[in-house]
């Protein structure tokens, strides 16, 4: 398993650099948006404990990857998440309302009460619905890639998913066909040293999961995903690469998951408080706090106001959510065909028979 000291020593090479880096403004911007996503974490994190929501996947200590890499996209590029890509939703300006009342399935939820907590997805930002089942989204964006090659649409799908899914079927799969039709694909793996309880080491004897994309016939680099600079470096110069025509990229950003793989975890049953603590030292939140200071961009006074009013955005958001009432029992049969069967019809009128005889709301 890498250590956070090979992290930084190791390969951070994203390729020929293309003209464009964050300018002080923009880092700025992307460290007030890894504060936003960092507390919306804690505040899920906690309400899922209190019994609030039913289910959430933290994704502390990989908001510097998720940010960089948003940011280093279009609008017009599709994202095709796993189940922890928090930050991107919110940097590619997905409502911070919509994903609670997602995390609720309440009755405004985008989803309609379809979708795990934490399976959110919004078309108007081209971040597409995450599913649970590993690697599916793989296969998918390059599918999609596939497609705007052939419109002559010149976008990029981007692929997010964590070591383990290097190991699934439709990793190889998705490379695979990627490398054979040259598709604008970015794949980024956000490498955090755990696939719940495997450590790296366990899931496979090569030396960098970046590496595997020489088999398929493309270019693969690892980079420190706990600074935003470099991550938005090699996104955009994956990105440049894409359009241009010259195939898809194979992006490790090696991270660490600070917090539980879910909320159904315990991590402390498989690995130490002094590797925790070893990481924790490059949390990337800390880490960019203390450039922009040095920088003099930001002062002790400013980050606390930024920090305090992320968190009560929050807390605020989820109390209004909070108050919208649940999805009635027979939306369950709305959307299944575009004009209902009569076993579909049927079906309703013996569910709302039945919620009546037990006194329920709904008829």
């Amino acid at each position: 398993m890498a250590s956070a000291e090979s992290v930084a020593q190791g390969n951070s090479s994203a390729g020929p650099e293309s003209s464009g880096d964050l300018t002080p403004e923009q880092i700025l911007a992307g460290y007030r948006l890894m504060v936003r996503a960092r507390a919306t974490d804690e505040r899920c994190l906690s309400l899922q404990r209190q019994g609030r929501i039913g289910f959430y996947a933290p994704l502390m200590g990989q908001e510097a990857a998720q940010v960089g890499c948003a940011l280093a996209v279009r609008p017009e590029d599709w994202m095709f998440p796993a189940y922890r890509e928090l930050a991107v939703a919110l940097t590619r300006g997905a409502s911070l309302r919509s994903i609670l009342d997602q995390l609720l399935g309440n009755s405004a939820d985008l989803t309609k009460g379809r979708q795990m907590p934490n399976h959110f997805g919004f078309a108007d930002q081209h971040f597409v619905t995450a599913s649970s089942p590993i690697g599916t989204q793989i296969t998918q964006a390059v599918g999609t890639a596939m497609a705007a090659q052939r419109r002559k649409d010149p976008i990029v799908t981007v692929a997010f998913f964590g070591d383990g899914a290097t190991s699934s079927n439709d990793f190889h799969a998705g490379l695979n066909f990627a490398g054979v039709f040259r598709t604008p694909t970015i794949f980024f793996c956000q490498n955090n040293q755990w696939a719940i309880s495997l450590p790296r080491e366990k899931q496979t004897r090569s030396k960098t999961l970046a590496e595997k994309a020489e088999a398929y016939g493309f270019s693969g680099v690892v980079v420190d995903g706990t600074d935003l600079s470099v991550v938005y470096r090699a996104v955009r110069d994956a990105r440049a690469r894409a359009v241009a025509g010259d195939g898809p990229t194979l992006i490790e950003a090696q991270v660490y998951r600070l917090g539980p793989h879910s909320t159904s975890d315990d991590p402390k049953r498989y690995r130490t408080d002094a590797e925790v603590a070893q990481w924790k030292e490059r949390d990337p939140l800390v880490r960019l706090r203390g450039e922009l200071i040095t920088a003099k961009l930001l002062d002790e006074a400013t980050d606390q106001k930024i920090w305090d009013e992320a968190r009560a955005e929050v807390v605020a958001v989820f109390a209004e959510a909070e108050k919208v009432p649940p999805m009635a029992p027979d939306s369950i049969f709305d959307d299944v065909f575009a004009r209902p069967t009569p076993r579909l019809e049927e079906e309703r009128h013996e569910a709302a028979g039945h919620s009546q005889s037990l006194g329920g709301p709904h008829g």
